[in-house]
């Protein structure tokens, strides 16, 4: 009888592969010619977080190179999306392990209705994307004295 070591990331990568499978995911370019629904193949992170006049949505893409980075903001969605593309692979060099996440990404947040579309600010720097969306005008609160009789 032969023993066989249980492997944990073994049986985890199983398991995404059938929820992979379930869901419509393409699990790896090999089968992308299958017909199968594409979708991205990482998600680089976000923060979002709100000032008295602004949005901030910072995004970490590293190794993403500024052309290959898109921000759209359309029917009230904001939408980053992009590709980190690897490295060709070459005859000499053989890879013992890759874990960084390559391939095509798109990010969709729904924008708020009191951010002012027309003054959105995109700043890429250092493989950190920052999207400043301003809050329109009309707003932003404004105080009224009330007197009493």
């Amino acid at each position: 009888m032969n023993l066989i070591k249980w492997d944990p990331f073994r049986e985890l990568e199983d398991v995404s592969s059938r929820l992979n499978r379930i869901f419509g995911r393409i699990p790896n370019r090999a089968e992308s010619d299958s017909g199968m629904l594409a979708v991205a193949d990482w998600m680089p992170s976000v923060d979002i977080s709100e000032t008295d006049a602004a949005y901030l949505i910072k995004s970490e893409i590293p190794g993403v190179k500024k052309e290959d980075v898109k921000v759209t903001i359309q029917d009230g969605m904001l939408t980053i999306q992009g590709e980190r593309k690897q490295e060709k692979e070459e005859k000499n060099k053989k890879f013992h392990r890759v874990e960084c996440s390559y391939g095509s990404f798109v990010r969709s947040f729904r924008v708020p209705d009191d951010d002012d579309d027309a003054a959105v600010k995109a700043e890429f720097k250092d493989g950190m994307l920052n999207v400043t969306l301003p809050k329109s005008a009309k707003a932003k609160p404004k105080a009224i004295e009330v007197s009493v009789l």
